[in-house]
């Protein structure tokens, strides 16, 4: 490392970060405990999607555990490439019925944009800004 780099982000950048991550973080928990409360729209979100309702448990603790991992600073990492992925399948089920799928899109891009605010190691990988 060299002596220009340092070893931790800046107040602001590490504080926009956790604030993205946040939302993130908020949006899988919400989802989650959502599809573990099973509500009665529930079912008919997923008849939309085409998917068996008893996907709903397994997906909601997938959800949950994700963002756990996302807001450990050790799986950080692990945590947004499994949210890419997450995310990746719920663009698709939109796709495939006509609904929307930027905020899907967006949450992906949320949770890469917050962890790469605040974790050096991160920028040092992808320097998207000199």
């Amino acid at each position: 490392m060299t002596s220009t780099q340092t070893t931790t982000p800046s107040k602001p950048a590490l504080w926009a970060g956790r604030i993205l991550s946040a939302l993130v973080v908020l949006a899988l928990l919400m989802s989650g405990i959502m599809k573990l409360a099973h509500p009665a729209m529930l079912d008919d979100g997923f008849k939309h999607l085409g998917l068996p309702i008893n996907l709903a448990f397994g997906l909601g603790v997938l959800e949950i555990g994700v963002a756990v991992i996302f807001v450990i600073p050790r799986t950080a990492v692990i945590g947004a490439v499994l949210i890419t992925g997450y995310f990746g399948g719920a663009i698709l089920a939109s796709l495939r019925v006509g609904d929307p799928w930027i905020p899907q899109l967006l949450i992906g891009v949320l949770a890469w944009g917050g962890l790469w605010l605040r974790d050096v190691r991160l920028r040092a990988l992808l320097p998207l800004v000199r």
